[in-house]
């Protein structure tokens, strides 16, 4: 599978309509790709709260959902389209939500991201906490979704791995501040869930933060197969969904956990 990270550089001074065309010709420039992932919250930028309410949208049917449906049906690849401010049709709460289009352009998955950072401001009191786990199936391999601040969550991944996980798609927005727990937390993960981890950051200055970039693929023995530099940048690497296996197989540490997680079945 060739996995391809469009590390997206979110500039305030780019209208949210203007990026979202910029960044659906770059994925269909990406028409070699199986799988191509963009950030968090790429079309406002993940630290521009103030701008959250007036740029939320629906997962289904909004302008980003609309342009980047079109985006993976013209290039025939799977898009993990990063994340949105959704705004949800009932209750009208907003949402950090990820979308998953599949190469015919239909919404194939939708994930609310369930540790929202701030310490209560930002995202944390503006946002409403989603409560699923998502996996989906793609082929050759299942996707487990999570954003950002979830990476500090170890025993989301956990569950994810559990549904079946073994390719962890990470959109985010992380601060160039926390850089060292970026590319310690992404490595941890694959790690530890013997997965791969696709971790697709932006690059930048929004909102007065500077973004990290250093958007990472990394293989389930925590190896780094490819890492971005701070700017934006398309960031592609072919992923041997095989050695997940393998590496299970061969060094199987997971079959030991003790903690009252059940292990998961042979498939």
């Amino acid at each position: 599978m060739r996995a391809t990270l469009l590390q997206i550089d979110v500039d305030q001074r780019e209208s949210v309509a203007s990026r979202r065309d910029r960044v659906a010709a770059m994925v269909r420039a990406h028409a070699d790709a199986d799988l191509v992932v963009l950030p968090e919250l790429w079309p406002v930028g993940a630290f521009a709260a103030e701008d959250f309410a007036a740029e939320a949208e629906t997962a289904d049917g909004g302008p980003t959902a609309e342009v980047m449906s079109a985006a993976a049906r013209d290039a025939g690849v799977w898009l993990h389209a990063g994340s949105i401010v959704e705004r949800d049709v009932v209750g009208g709460e907003l949402f950090n939500t990820s979308l998953l289009f599949s190469p015919d352009g239909d919404l194939a998955a939708v994930y609310r991201k369930i540790h929202r950072f701030g310490f209560d401001q930002g995202e944390a009191v503006l946002m409403s906490s989603g409560h699923d786990i998502v996996t989906a199936r793609v082929p050759g391999t299942v996707l487990g979704l999570a954003t950002c601040y979830d990476l500090r969550f170890p025993e989301q991944f956990r569950l994810l791995l559990d549904a079946g996980a073994q390719t962890l798609v990470v959109p985010a927005g992380w601060p160039a501040r926390r850089l060292a727990h970026w590319r310690l937390l992404v490595r941890a993960r694959a790690v530890e869930s013997q997965a791969y981890v696709l971790a697709c950051g932006t690059a930048g200055t929004h909102a007065g933060v500077e973004q990290a970039g250093h958007s990472m693929i990394v293989d389930p023995w925590g190896e780094i197969v490819a890492e971005a530099g701070p700017a934006e940048q398309a960031l592609s690497a072919e992923v041997d969904v095989f050695r997940v296996d393998v590496t299970r197989a061969d060094f199987p540490v997971l079959r030991d956990r003790v903690l009252g997680v059940p292990t998961p079945k042979p498939r």
